[in-house]
């Protein structure tokens, strides 16, 4: 991506930290800055027997181009290229500038990755106006859906303390899955919010319980809880906290609760960068398309707070994660051709 974008102009530099690889490139100096942000890394492919084809040789049947990444977004760092590539020999002498953030740390923790490189950007003044992120936000066709916004999440490690003993003596003990199990009921039942207009309500999700030694005769001393909420922005992080506890603390628990924020919930609304995608799309496609919120997480999180409009626009998320990860030949070059138009309505 580096030397296909060196020789359009841009400044390229990498940007490592600890184990991670990340790079930025720039063309031009003047606003606005119009940043195209993806990664490269993917996830795990799965058993590879199940796999009609190597998922880490990409190969083309039927008009679909299969392999890890190939809608994850290997597919959208491609037409982002290659829109920027077509651009640039129309106009060479653009208005504004481009950039491109690139990392290798968005399906893993998140900690080396876009959010150290939007550091690095803020400490030397380096303000991103509008952003497009190519994460695969399309349901059915190509452009029917983009994101405009994510929920907040908040990941939660709780740890209630009782007492080890030996079932038949539980006077002696003190169990903590018994001891915990109304708080658990009323968290999980709790309704936070009736969302708004842009996010559905609140959600809290138990992902995990683990209590006990694997023997049947003896009562736990620890019960551990892991759960996540996915909130709007009628919540922040500090509201939710403060309503676990206080629930936590009504039912007298013995216990320990570790928090980690995946990010805060940003949204952008129609404005520059949505009124010029929605226009691309319906030039290119013939699709009036519907903004959306849902969804998990993507790196837009880290960069929303900056003050840029974020805008997640990307290919079909019918197979990302599967077996089998495929997308349209015809729909990535309709995608680089989308691109190309928004560079057009936002910096020519």
């Amino acid at each position: 991506m580096q030397e296909r974008l060196a020789a359009l102009g841009f400044r390229c530099e990498d940007l490592p930290f600890g184990e991670v690889r990340n790079f930025w490139a720039r063309r031009g100096d003047m606003p606005p800055l119009l940043v195209f942000a993806g990664h490269t890394d993917v996830v795990p492919s799965g058993p590879l027997d199940q796999w009609q084809s190597d998922p880490f040789r990409p190969e083309v049947r039927d008009g679909m181009l299969y392999g890890r990444g190939a809608a994850d977004m290997k597919g959208s760092l491609a037409a982002m290229v290659t829109a920027c590539e077509a651009f640039v020999r129309e106009q060479p002498n653009h208005r504004g500038s481009i950039g491109f953030l690139v990392t290798s740390d968005e399906e893993g923790p998140s900690i080396n990755g876009t959010v150290k490189v939007i550091e690095q950007l803020v400490r030397r003044g380096e303000k991103i106006d509008l952003c497009l992120v190519g994460e695969p936000s399309s349901s059915h066709r190509l452009g029917d859906t983009i994101k405009n916004g994510r929920r907040g999440s908040l990941n939660g490690k709780l740890t209630v303390h009782g007492k080890q003993g030996h079932v038949a003596y539980p006077q002696l003990a003190s169990n903590p899955i018994h001891l915990a199990a109304a708080a658990i009921s009323e968290l999980t039942a709790m309704q936070w919010d009736q969302g708004n207009a842009h996010f559905p309500p609140t959600t809290l999700q138990v992902s995990g319980i683990q209590a006990g030694t694997g023997a049947e005769n003896i009562i736990p001393g620890e019960l551990q809880v892991q759960f996540n909420l996915r909130y709007s922005t009628e919540l922040n992080e500090q509201k939710i906290r403060e309503r676990i506890h206080a629930l936590l603390d009504r039912h007298r628990l013995d216990y320990q609760l570790d928090w980690r924020l995946s990010g805060e919930p940003f949204l952008t609304p129609a404005g520059e960068l949505v009124d010029a995608a929605r226009a691309a799309i319906h030039e290119v496609t013939g699709i009036d398309t519907e903004l959306s919120t849902s969804g998990g997480t993507s790196d837009g999180r880290f960069i929303a707070p900056t003050g840029a409009q974020v805008l997640e626009l990307g290919p079909v998320n019918a197979t990302i994660h599967q077996v089998d990860e495929c997308v349209s030949v015809e729909a990535l070059d309709q995608l680089a051709e989308i691109y190309q138009r928004i560079l057009e309505k936002l910096v020519t």
